[in-house]
């Protein structure tokens, strides 16, 4: 380790480069992919119904979730590349964003879910089901997840870590780590999934009353809905694995030395197979983007 300037200079592992250029190839495909999912929902009149501004909810965050990473990518590739120590003015601020945004995620599939149930167990009642009231829940889910990670910032909890050159909770704080984990994750996750074991116990108990045909076709096809925001969770916490052994680890003992580079790239990782489910599950945007590609095809042919 040898001075430089104002910035340290440090020997780098060589995988480090391409583990980089991997994290940065990922994020801007997310940021791609999302944006114009975005643009589409937004400017085509077809989409602008409640299931698809909550479905625009989702892909947002996850645009700006994927901008965020991307920031952190290229701010770590910078500084392994120069292998220097170096934490510049926005560090703090993108590992306060990067627990807010993650929040948001959660929660906008939560909102997924909960519209399905209330659709589902309360048909006629529309205030819930309205474009209104749904608004709010994603402004209230949006506040509350953007300030959640004060208390991070107020006892100094987020720093930068010299050798993965990231800004983050360090995982000895345990009860700081415990609360954004449940506020972020263990909160929504396990309200989607008592959500999707009521709406299975429903639907069996409607199939055995014989209910109108329309009535169980709607229940079931919100219930399909549901059980693809739940495979999109066990992608989330399946790719999330090295982050929550990482963290378990740190009660007993002190967690490998790059390990937030490893936990990144999982997210990472994840974060590519999420906007590639969303996309697959999402008949309508789907089906609109074959018969756009098809009409350029046979105009170009």
């Amino acid at each position: 380790m040898t001075f430089n300037n104002n910035s340290i200079k440090l020997n780098i592992e060589s995988w480090f480069i391409p583990m980089d250029i991997l994290m940065i190839i990922c994020t801007c495909f997310v940021i791609i992919v999302a944006l114009i999912f975005v643009i589409i929902i937004i400017f085509d009149k077809k989409f602008r119904t409640v299931p698809m501004m909550l479905l625009c909810n989702s892909f947002l965050s996850e645009l700006i979730f994927g901008c965020i990473m991307l920031s952190m990518s290229i701010f770590t590739f910078k500084n392994d590349l120069k292998e220097i120590e170096y934490e510049d003015l926005f560090c703090i601020f993108r590992g306060y964003m990067s627990y807010s945004i993650s929040s948001v995620r959660s929660h906008s599939y939560l909102l997924q879910s909960l519209y399905c149930y209330i659709s589902i167990i309360y048909p006629s009642n529309l205030t819930y089901q309205s474009f209104y009231f749904q608004f709010i829940l994603i402004c209230l889910t949006w506040f509350i997840s953007i300030i959640h990670p004060l208390p991070f910032i107020l006892t100094n909890q987020i720093k930068y870590n010299i050798d993965n050159q990231i800004c983050h909770m360090h995982f000895q704080s345990s009860l700081f780590i415990f609360y954004t984990c449940f506020l972020s994750y263990l909160n929504p996750i396990t309200i989607i999934i008592i959500i999707y074991f009521k709406l299975v116990r429903y639907v069996k108990r409607m199939n055995k009353l014989i209910p109108p045909i329309n009535q169980l076709l709607r229940a079931q096809r919100e219930l399909i809905m549901v059980r693809r925001i739940i495979m999109l969770v066990i992608v989330l916490i399946t790719l999330g694995l090295p982050y929550t052994i990482f963290f378990l680890m740190s009660f007993f003992t002190n967690p490998p030395k790059y390990y937030f580079r490893i936990a990144f790239l999982s997210v990472d990782l994840s974060l590519v197979c999420v906007i590639m489910a969303l996309f697959q599950f999402t008949d309508s945007i789907n089906i609109f983007l074959r018969k756009k590609i098809n009409k350029w095809t046979l105009r170009l042919l």
